[in-house]
This record gives C-alpha cells, sequence and structure tokens, in this order.
C-alpha cells in the first residue's frame, strides 16, 4: 500500500447529528458525489475531537502534534462508497489551516480553540471549545464507561464509520481520500449540550440551525487513523 501522507490518533469524538434541509446541502457537493440518506434525510453532523501524535509524510512536526479540531460535515455516496464532505474545519494553527486551504482546497480555518478530556467516577467528559467572530461556541459530552462497540445498524454506527472523504479541486475536480482505522467504540452517552451560533460559523443560510437539538448525539472512544489522498489537487 502507498505510504500514508498523514497519521494520527482522533480520540474523543462528539458526533451530534442533525437532520438538515437537503437545499443547504446540494451546492456544497463535489461533481459525482450524491447525499447519503438514513431514514429519508440528509444529515449533517457537529464533530469535536483531539487530534494527537500527528505525523506528515512520516514527520512529526514541533507544536502542530496535538491540538483540538472542529468540523461540520455531512454524508455522501459516490459510486458505492459512504464518506463525508466538510462544510468548515476549524483547527488553531494557521499554517496547517493554509496549507490545507491552498493546496487541497479543504474549507480549514484557523481560530483560537480549546479542548479538556477528563475521566472520574465511571464518566468521560469532552469539552471542545472554538472562538471565532468574537463570541465562544462549545460543545460538551459526558459518556459512561466502559465504552461498548455499537451494532452494524445502529445509528451510531451510521454516523462514525466512514472511510473516505471527498472535495473539489481549485479547478472544480474531485478529491477523494482514504481514512484508515479500526471500528470505534462509543460511550454510551449521557449528557450533552452545545452553545454555538450556526450563523456565525457556517454563513447566514445556517441560522435556522441555532437553538435545533441533535436528533442523536456518539461519542466515539477513537483510535490510530491514517489518511492517503487518492485524487490530485489542481
Amino acid at each position: 500500500m502507498a505510504r500514508a501522507f498523514l497519521t494520527a490518533r482522533w480520540h474523543n469524538l462528539i458526533l451530534a447529528n442533525y437532520a438538515v434541509p437537503e437545499g443547504l446541502l446540494t451546492p456544497l457537493l463535489p461533481p459525482g458525489v450524491e447525499l447519503d440518506r438514513r431514514d429519508g434525510q440528509c444529515w449533517a453532523s457537529l464533530v469535536g475531537f483531539q487530534f494527537l501524535d500527528t505525523r506528515v509524510v512520516g514527520i512529526a512536526w514541533p507544536g502542530f502534534r496535538n491540538f483540538p479540531e472542529w468540523n461540520l460535515r455531512f454524508y455522501v455516496r459516490h459510486e458505492g462508497r459512504r464518506g463525508v464532505v466538510f462544510v468548515r474545519e476549524f483547527v488553531p494553527q494557521w499554517l496547517v489551516s493554509s496549507v490545507a486551504r491552498v493546496v487541497y482546497n479543504e474549507p480549514y480555518r484557523a481560530a483560537p480553540m480549546g479542548m479538556s478530556v477528563t475521566e472520574a467516577g465511571g464518566q468521560v467528559t469532552a469539552d471542545y471549545t472554538l472562538t471565532w467572530a468574537g463570541r465562544v461556541h462549545r460543545m460538551t459530552a459526558v459518556g459512561r464507561t466502559p465504552a461498548v462497540r455499537p451494532g452494524p445498524d445502529s445509528v451510531e454506527h451510521f454516523f462514525k464509520e466512514h472511510s473516505w472523504g471527498f472535495g473539489t479541486s481549485h479547478t472544480g475536480r474531485l478529491i477523494r481520500y482514504e481514512v484508515e482505522h479500526p471500528e470505534w467504540d462509543v460511550y454510551p452517552v449521557e449528557r450533552f449540550a452545545s452553545d454555538l451560533d450556526w450563523a456565525t460559523l457556517y454563513g447566514p443560510e445556517w441560522a435556522a440551525m441555532t437553538g435545533v437539538e441533535p436528533a442523536s448525539v456518539a461519542f466515539a472512544v477513537g483510535s490510530a487513523v491514517r489518511v492517503y489522498p487518492k485524487g490530485v489537487p489542481v
């Protein structure tokens, strides 16, 4: 197999899952990609997680190994493969954000961020913050230990298990990348809270989502991951 472009550990992933109007997502579809539906609806997830032990082409760059990521993604299919497309991705490092935008046309932005994960009394608590446009946005999940493996038909499995990401190059071509990781266990969610302004983070067309409660929340343990680009970013 070809050498991975990126290796890391993704841990303590909060996935807050929302039914979203199709009209919000259709303009963001890469060429040849279609929306993936569950229960007849289109879905997007707010995701916060720890990006740890990061290496790019095998190199661990000082100051760029451990950081949080916050993203909004939605679910698609391409030639039978289930995957995701990102609306916007936030990381704290300007360099990471800039390289992802310039080289891969990924919708990254750099912003002050925080992450905190604690375990006590049979619970794991993950808290992610993002400061954008003069406002602090937050999502927090509390899960019960031990973690469990949800079944292949479960809601948690649908949202957490995707091996493909898709995007659009600067010239309008499809970009594909494969993400390799073992199946993730999840902590049963006991509490989820969020405080964010959708319009501020994602544009005025998302304003109607502010205050909407997620239909479900998954809290995945995570694992080591390997990312393999499959398309040429031109």
